[in-house]
């Protein structure tokens, strides 16, 4: 079988397995969300921290539980860093330093999972598992509740409540992430990956000494990793490490557990607005730039460009040979257009164009399908943006699902898009034009303009992954990169949710003859559209600089 096939014949299986679980899991986490019975392990939460989950709150009561949740995780990962020294089950390794472990809190805590340290040889049990893998849950439920908030803007009127946060974050992840995180690690682990507590231990003899790895609750780590689109790998090589994915068949897993739960939502948010056709609307709009992606990235890895291409059959540097150029292809789209961050092969070896590729996927704002709740609210901006464009075309006052898009509403949605490139362009700008930052290059020219550049748009859209060849390991990289991950973050969230409020406080218009049909493929391309002109603008003098310049070079 030819190494193209096989990439298709995956991505066909792939694309078979989300549609069978498309409409049960989006069904279920529709009903989770709409429910007023609490579990009694939830009862047993609200009662510990003290929270009513049957209390409405407004947009801004909604944001500061979003915010003082937040801050208190990164506090307490902060700390538990600091102390990790002290701490049982630290395989002997010191405490974090401050610089390094406020880079890795602002990481988890905000869903981005950006690693500026070897996993296997920083972090201990307790910081991995206590520490690392909760956030993982957390930092996922935390971006659903914010997008069902969202939904429920649109679905509700004359109010101005959006449900509980409290009640939200502990439903997403006790009813949710919980229950299919359990049965994706048993795959995991039936599959070969790790899932133990040992210490450090000797693996065989090689020239010059041995080497020598340490255990852990991978597996478990493993599908939260994936299924939040969180990113963060309990080893430096991430999913490229046999213990994280053994073979070809965990690969297409964790790349069907990326993909879950952003796709399913879309059928969570048709089925809370009352109208799937629209879910299925966004969901075509997502799926058609994931093939899109997919199939130009597929196409730039495997075409031949020399005689090294043509004897490994495509652009094989950097990628495992257990999955192959097309596998790895799929990967690399799938982490980089969701929140996931999480990688099987090194995005800086794949070529000029294809790492352009790995770039403006997040650059589009990781909408297709984007992360856990970040991908379905981000796409759900994008739709009122694209309803303006129509009814400014026809000088119309915009609607989408039957509210009004007025100025308020088009300011908030204005700046959630303008929030992240200038976090991307200034950051990036800044580290270029100071002396120090550039030191951590591995590479010149192009392509080591755009290690740079893709550490800040990963950053800051909250991804994670890395392009490899910068040492982010210093106090500017640190610093500046955990601000831009907390900034991408939380700085989004305060329009989205007052977005939601100012919905939610409409009364519904009804629709007429000249109500723009957004169920419709029409609407669905001029979503497109939208989204990759918009992209396209902002992003693409930078990228002439770097992955164009690259790609065109060669």
């Amino acid at each position: 079988m030819s190494p193209v096939l096989a990439g298709v014949l995956q991505m066909v299986a792939l694309i078979a397995a989300l549609a069978l679980a498309y409409r049960p899991l989006g069904d279920y986490m529709a009903k989770v969300y709409s429910s007023d019975k609490h579990l009694r392990v939830e009862k047993w939460i609200y009662k510990g921290i003290g929270a009513n989950p049957n209390t409405e709150m407004r947009w801004p009561a909604y944001l500061r539980g979003v915010l003082a949740f937040s801050a208190v995780s990164v506090l307490f990962l902060y700390l538990l860093q600091r102390f990790q020294g002290s701490l049982p089950g630290s395989l002997g390794f010191s405490s974090i330093d401050p610089d390094q472990a406020f880079n890795t809190a602002a990481s988890f805590v905000s869903n981005t999972n950006w690693q500026s340290y070897y996993g296997e040889q920083a972090m201990g049990h307790v910081v991995q598992t206590g520490g690392l893998a909760v956030q993982n849950f957390l930092s996922a439920s935390v971006g659903i509740a914010v997008a069902v908030a969202l939904v429920r803007g649109f679905a509700r009127s004359r109010t101005g409540e959006l449900g509980n946060f409290w009640s939200d974050l502990v439903r997403g992840t006790i009813r949710i992430l919980l229950p299919i995180s359990v049965i994706a690690a048993i795959v995991l682990v039936a599959c070969g990956a790790i899932q133990n507590f040992s210490g450090i231990h000797e693996v065989g003899q090689f020239t010059g000494g041995s080497q020598q790895w340490n255990g852990g609750a991978v597996a478990s780590q493993e599908a939260i990793k994936e299924l939040g689109t969180n990113g963060g790998g309990y080893f430096n090589a991430n999913s490229a490490h046999p213990f994280e994915n053994p073979n070809a068949f965990s690969n297409l897993f964790e790349i069907f557990l990326i993909l879950l739960i952003p796709f399913a939502l879309t059928r969570t948010f048709g089925r809370m607005v009352g109208s799937l056709k629209q879910g299925y609307a966004i969901l075509a709009t997502m799926v058609t730039i994931w093939i899109g992606f997919t199939a130009l990235m597929i196409w730039t890895e495997f075409a031949h460009h020399g005689p090294a291409f043509d004897v490994a059959g495509g652009a094989l540097e950097g990628k495992e040979t257990r999955f192959g150029v097309g596998a790895s292809s799929i990967f690399a789209v799938a982490t980089t257009l969701t929140s996931t961050g999480a990688v099987d092969s090194f995005h800086s070896s794949f070529t000029g164009l294809g790492g352009g590729i790995t770039m403006l996927g997040m650059q589009l704002g990781e909408i297709a399908p984007g992360g856990t709740g970040s991908g379905l609210y981000g796409m759900l901006i994008m739709a009122i943006i694209a309803v303006f464009i129509a009814g400014l075309m026809v000088g119309r006052t915009p609607e989408y699902l039957g509210k009004k898009i007025g100025t308020r509403e088009i300011k908030f949605a204005a700046c959630y898009i303008l929030i992240t490139p200038a976090l991307v362009l200034v950051f990036t700008a800044a580290a270029m034009a100071l002396p120090t930052p550039g030191n951590s290059m591995t590479n010149s020219g192009a392509h080591g303009f755009s290690e740079i550049l893709y550490a800040y748009t990963s950053a800051s859209n909250n991804n994670g992954s890395a392009f490899a060849g910068l040492n982010a390991d210093t106090q500017w990289f640190n610093s500046t990169l955990g601000l831009a991950m907390l900034l991408g973050r939380f700085l989004p969230m305060v329009f989205v949710l007052a977005l939601a409020g100012s919905l939610a406080e409409q009364k519904p218009v009804p629709a007429t003859a000249g109500t723009l049909r957004t169920e419709k493929p029409l609407f669905t391309g001029l979503l497109v559209g939208a989204i990759l002109i918009i992209t396209g603008l902002t992003y693409f003098p930078a990228l002439a600089l770097g992955p164009l310049a690259e790609g065109l070079a060669s």
